[in-house]
C-alpha cells in the first residue's frame, strides 16, 4: 500500500525544511551579506551584533526613533541607508537568537527607494517617512503566508495587507522583516515547529517571551526600533517585559483587527488586540498617534470612535494603586524588589498617593478565564461582578488612577517553564489598558530565594521551587501599569511620568 507521503501529502517534516530553506534565502538576499558567526557564543549576546555591522549602521540602529525620523523627514537620512541598516541588524539578530520567520529584503529594498525618490520631488509622505517596521507573522501581509506557527497553515496565502499595515504604510513606514511566534499562538513562550525556538538576546537559556518573543528578541538586539505584536493574555507584556522593552496592550477594539489570522479568529471570547513593542516610551506613543489619527473607524464600525491625545492627564495629584501580589503566585525576588524600589521613589515624588490595591478574587477570574480562552468575552465574569454593586476598581480606592504591579511571577522564566499568565490575563478578561515598562535586572548577590517561604498552592509551590537566581542572571525586570477600558492615554502618560520622575529603568539591561 503506498504511503501517504507516496500519494502526493507532504510529510509535515518536509514542510519546515521549505519554510527553513526560504527564509534562508530571503536572508541570503541582504546587501551586504553577513559573515556566518561561527564562534563559541556566550549565553548573553545582546551586544554582539555592533561586531558585525559598520559604525555607521550601529549608528543607524541605535539612533533614538524620534531623531531617526527626523533625519529621515530631513533628508539627513536616506530610507535606503535605513533600511539596509536594519535589514543587516535583523539578519544578525536571527543568527544569534533565531527570532526571524522570513526577511522582505526586495519588497522593503524597492519600497525604500520609492520613497527616497518621493522625497526629492515632494518631501516625506507621513510622519512615519521611512521608519523600518517589525511585524509579528500572523499580522497578514499580501501573497504571503499567514501561518501562526502551524505547520498545517503554511501555503496560505493573504491576499491584502492587514488595515493596520496599510496605516503605517499609508504614513510612510517600510515593512522588512516578519517575526516568529509559538504554535497556534496562545503560548507565553515563542517556538513552533516551522522554524523552531527564539531564545532571549539577555539570555540565550531564557524564553525572550511570546506570543510576540520573534519581536521582543528582534527589538532587544536593535534589529528593530518599533514593531507590531498582538495580545489576548500577555503576549505584548510578557515578551516585552522579558526583553526588556515598553509594550502596551491597548483597549480591545481601539486598534483594526482586519487581516490578522489566528485560531481563535471570530470567537467573541476574550478578544485579542494589536498593539506597540518598542526600545522607548516615544514608539508606543507614535504608534498609537499614528494608528488613530488615520480615524481607522470610518471603514471598521466595530471600533471605538476615539482620537490618541495624551499629555491631558493631570499628575498635580496622582494616585496609584499597588498590587504587591495576586494572591495565587508570589512574585519571585528580583519582581518584588523592583516593585519596592519603585515604590520607594514614588513615594518622594509631591502629588503622588501610593496606596494598596488588593485584587479582586482573581483566583475565580483564572477559572472563568481558563474556560472563556475556549468560549462570551469576559460578560459572564463582569456581570457576576457588577452583581454585587461593588466594581473590582473601587473595591480599595475609588479615585484611584492607575494599578502598578507585576506583570508575571518570574523574569524570563528558563525554556518551556511559562506556566502562569494571571498578572497579565486578568487585564484582558476586564479589557483595561496595560503597559510594561524596564526597572532593572536580575542582582545574583540580592534577588536570592527565601528559603523558610511557604507555597500557598502547587502552582506557587511550583514557581517557588523553580526559582534559580544564578539562572536568570541577565534577565531585565520590569512592572506593569494598568488603567480602566479606554484609559490607554492615561496609562501612557503615567509611564512616561514615572519615567521622569524616577529614572527609570534604574538599571539599563542593555548595558553589559
Amino acid at each position: 500500500m503506498a504511503s501517504k507521503a507516496s500519494a502526493g501529502v507532504t510529510k509535515w517534516q518536509d514542510v519546515p525544511s521549505k519554510v527553513q530553506k526560504h527564509r534562508d534565502a530571503t536572508i541570503a538576499k541582504v546587501e551586504p551579506g553577513i559573515v556566518e558567526i561561527t564562534e563559541n557564543l556566550p549565553r548573553r549576546v545582546i551586544s554582539l551584533p555592533r561586531k558585525y555591522l559598520s559604525s555607521e549602521e550601529v549608528t543607524i540602529t541605535e539612533t533614538p526613533i524620534e531623531e531617526l525620523l527626523d533625519s529621515l523627514a530631513t533628508g539627513m537620512l536616506s530610507s535606503l541607508a535605513v533600511t539596509k541598516a536594519f535589514l543587516r541588524r535583523a539578519v544578525i539578530a536571527q543568527k544569534l537568537v533565531n527570532c526571524v520567520y522570513e526577511l522582505l529584503p526586495e519588497r522593503s529594498v524597492a519600497r525604500a527607494k520609492e520613497l527616497d525618490e518621493h522625497f526629492a520631488k515632494d518631501g516625506p509622505i507621513g510622519p512615519l517617512h521611512g521608519l523600518p517596521i517589525s511585524v509579528k507573522e500572523h499580522i497578514g501581509m499580501k501573497d504571503l503566508d499567514n501561518t501562526c506557527g502551524l505547520v498545517g497553515w503554511v501555503g496560505r496565502k493573504n491576499h491584502d495587507d492587514a488595515n493596520i499595515l496599510k496605516i503605517l504604510l499609508a504614513a510612510g513606514a517600510v515593512l522588512y522583516v516578519r517575526t516568529n511566534e509559538p504554535q497556534g499562538l496562545m503560548m507565553l513562550e515563542t517556538v513552533n515547529n516551522i522554524v523552531g525556538r527564539t531564545t532571549n538576546p539577555h539570555n540565550t537559556a531564557l524564553t525572550p517571551g511570546g506570543s510576540s518573543g520573534g519581536e521582543s528578541a528582534l527589538q532587544a538586539l536593535g534589529g528593530s526600533l518599533l514593531g507590531i505584536g498582538s495580545d489576548i493574555g500577555g503576549s505584548i507584556r510578557s515578551p516585552a517585559v522579558q526583553c526588556g522593552l515598553y509594550g502596551l496592550r491597548p483597549t480591545t477594539f481601539r486598534l483594526p483587527l482586519v487581516g490578522l489570522a489566528a485560531p481563535s479568529m471570530g470567537c467573541d471570547t476574550i478578544a485579542g488586540t494589536i498593539g506597540p513593542l518598542s526600545r522607548s516610551p516615544e514608539g508606543i506613543d507614535l504608534f498609537m498617534k499614528v494608528a488613530l489619527h488615520s480615524k481607522p473607524w470610518a471603514s471598521d464600525p466595530s471600533l471605538h470612535q476615539k482620537p490618541w491625545i495624551t499629555g491631558q492627564t493631570s499628575t498635580d495629584k496622582l494616585t496609584i494603586g499597588v498590587m504587591w501580589d495576586d494572591g495565587i503566585v508570589k512574585p519571585s525576588p528580583p519582581v518584588t524588589r523592583a516593585l519596592n524600589e519603585v515604590v520607594e521613589k514614588l513615594e518622594q515624588v509631591p502629588g503622588v498617593e501610593i496606596i494598596t490595591w488588593k485584587p479582586y478574587q482573581h483566583d475565580k477570574a483564572m477559572k472563568i478565564l481558563t474556560k472563556l480562552y475556549a468560549c462570551d468575552g469576559g460578560k459572564f465574569f463582569t456581570d457576576a461582578l457588577a452583581l454585587s454593586g461593588e466594581p473590582e476598581w473601587n473595591t480599595m480606592a475609588p479615585k484611584m488612577d492607575v494599578i502598578l504591579c507585576p506583570a508575571g511571577p518570574l523574569p524570563a522564566p528558563p525554556h518551556d517553564n511559562s506556566k502562569y499568565w494571571g498578572y497579565t490575563s486578568v487585564w484582558n478578561l476586564l479589557n483595561y489598558p496595560a503597559i510594561v515598562f524596564p526597572v532593572t535586572k536580575v542582582n545574583p548577590d540580592i534577588d536570592v530565594k527565601h528559603g523558610n517561604y511557604k507555597p500557598r498552592n502547587d502552582l506557587d509551590k511550583w514557581y517557588h521551587d523553580r526559582y534559580d537566581v544564578e539562572e536568570q542572571i541577565n534577565a531585565p525586570v520590569g512592572l506593569q501599569l494598568v488603567a480602566k477600558k479606554l484609559e490607554d492615554e492615561k496609562v501612557v502618560d503615567v509611564m512616561r511620568f514615572i519615567k521622569e520622575k524616577i529614572g527609570v529603568p534604574f538599571v539599563d539591561c542593555f548595558q553589559d
